[in-house]
């Protein structure tokens, strides 16, 4: 993965630290059986995943890649019988 620089962009760590500040408040507030609070950190999480959708559209993501055509090989004709030699 090294070589792929994957999620090694403002949009992917932005996100993903939002998300995890939202678990780490839905949690604590699981444990503290406070199921307002457990939404709202879901809350937050979403909109993690939201702020890392908008940073990617603005340009701070991975560029998308552009796949060459597929290389096709010629097909192999063959020799009619007679011109063999």
């Amino acid at each position: 993965m090294a070589g792929s620089s994957h999620g090694h962009t403002p949009a992917a760590w932005t996100g993903v630290i939002i998300a995890f500040i939202g678990f780490c408040v839905s949690g604590a507030f699981m444990v503290m059986a406070r199921p307002v609070g457990f939404w709202a950190g879901m809350v937050v999480v979403v909109l993690g995943g939201v702020v890392g959708a908008i940073m990617r559209a603005m340009g701070l993501g991975q560029p998308k890649a552009s796949r060459p055509a597929p290389h096709t090989a010629p097909a192999a004709t063959r020799e009619p019988a007679g011109a063999e030699s």
